[in-house]
């Protein structure tokens, strides 16, 4: 397939790290240094030129292109880029990033020429409800439409639980689930039996939404399901956040810097209370009781900001923090301050573009570890050559089956089931092998 891509910032970056090997790749973006390290990295053809010019478009080349993703920051480009691209090969499939959750009701109501639209911020929001409800999760993702759930762990130094240091064929897993996989340092390990989780481990664990509970349990003894949260920040990623979380049902208070935007959001989310405060006034802290929230979520603009607050709030007894990371270089600063999950909704928002581009049959994914791994929804083929074969038969191949979903139903397999033409089978795999599992399913 050759595919277009407007944007070479990280969303950019991304999909053509996730897509160039199987498809020829050209990228268009006003920045020429951006252009320069791609092509530096990966074998792809570079254009210089704004992506919301026609003339542009066509001499780069997008009337002999397959697919279009358009994911600059700036909404207005993409969605002009994407209208062009129709009229100059009607045939070219599209996708769109925006920010804006109001271009995503537009194109749901099929007002906008677009194949498929992805909104940065309610990707983020919902990959931060989807931690909240694991407290102790590091990553999660829900698959087949919420029966399969893959969780990632930090397994703690100190910690005490019924699955560290016993072999897995012996350790009391909860029921309905697998070990993906055991990431220890720079090692992958595959979790045979006689294999065992250490204090330490990163550990990726497919099964129920009701199993990931109960894993969450066992990495955070005495952790309560989180029903108060507290917001910094009151922009587009924080509002939607706030919504998606009362939704769920859970209680949500906002704190924002800003008096003019806190005075809007409190009119328009009256279910929230919302604060026009920096919220790292030790003060404002004790006096609104932030410490006493069970979660936090840091939504502001700038990732020192959202890193200083998160570590305040946790020193005024916050257990579990959220943050939003805008630059990937900070996700590793993140993690060794403390902060218990970051969720970048550029990576997130990547995932949904590349599982587009992706082989038809997959209808989800999830990157993992820097992209070094992959969890795949991918439907089985008729003449799949792993068809009607034993699990315990299966070849070894590095990648691992958590989860199939046949006829409505999730099966979390054992050594006597068997791959079936039609089932969705829920994969744990290493980047590098996602063709060899398409090929063999």
């Amino acid at each position: 397939m050759k595919i277009f891509v407007v944007g070479a910032g990280q969303v950019g970056t991304a999909v053509v790290e996730a897509l160039h090997d199987e498809h020829d790749v050209t990228v268009l973006d006003l920045d020429v240094a951006r252009l320069q390290a791609l092509s530096y990295r990966f074998d792809v053809v570079t254009a210089v030129g704004n992506g919301a010019s026609r003339r542009v478009l066509r001499e780069a080349g997008i009337v002999d292109c397959d697919l279009l993703i358009a994911c600059t920051s700036r909404d207005e480009v993409n969605v002009v880029a994407s209208m062009f691209a129709k009229k100059l090969a009607p045939e070219v499939k599209t996708i769109v990033r925006t920010t804006n959750v109001e271009y995503l009701e537009i194109w749901r109501e099929r007002e906008l020429e677009i194949d498929f639209m992805v909104c940065s911020e309610l990707e983020a929001a919902n990959a931060i409800a989807g931690l909240v409800g694991i407290p102790a999760a590091r990553q999660t993702d829900v698959f087949a439409g919420g029966l399969v759930q893959m969780v990632e762990f930090d397994v703690e130094v100190d910690g005490t639980n019924d699955v560290v240091g016993v072999p897995l064929r012996e350790a009391r897993i909860p029921a309905d689930s697998k070990v993906a996989s055991i990431i220890r340092g720079d090692r992958v390990l595959v979790p045979r039996g006689d294999e065992a989780i250490n204090h330490g481990d990163r550990i990726v664990i497919i099964g129920s939404p009701k199993a990931a509970k109960e894993w969450s349990r066992l990495m955070r003894r005495g952790q309560a399901a989180v029903g108060d949260v507290v917001i910094y920040g009151a922009g587009q990623t924080g509002t939607t956040v706030a919504q998606t979380l009362l939704d769920q049902g859970i209680s949500v208070r906002l704190v924002e810097s800003d008096a003019a935007r806190a005075r809007a959001v409190a009119e328009e989310l009256s279910d929230v209370r919302v604060f026009h405060a920096t919220g790292v006034d030790p003060d404002f802290i004790e006096r609104e009781r932030i410490g006493s929230a069970q979660a936090a979520v840091f939504a502001m603009r700038a990732d020192e900001k959202n890193l200083y607050a998160a570590t305040l709030a946790r020193l005024h007894g916050v257990r579990f923090t959220v943050a939003i990371v805008h630059d990937a270089a900070s996700q590793e600063v993140f993690d060794a301050a403390g902060v218990d999950a970051a969720v970048n909704p550029r990576t997130v928002t990547a995932e949904e573009m590349v599982r587009f581009a992706r082989d038809p049959r997959i209808s989800q994914l999830a990157m993992l570890e820097g992209d070094r791994f992959e969890v795949l929804d991918i439907t089985v083929r008729e003449d799949s050559e792993l068809c009607g074969i034993p699990f315990r038969d299966l070849p070894m191949t590095g990648s691992l089956i958590g989860a199939i979903v046949r006829d409505g139903q999730a099966i979390f397999p054992h050594g006597e089931d068997k791959l079936l033409p039609g089932d969705r089978a829920i994969i744990f795999t290493e980047s590098s092998r996602v063709g060899r599992v398409e090929q063999v399913l």
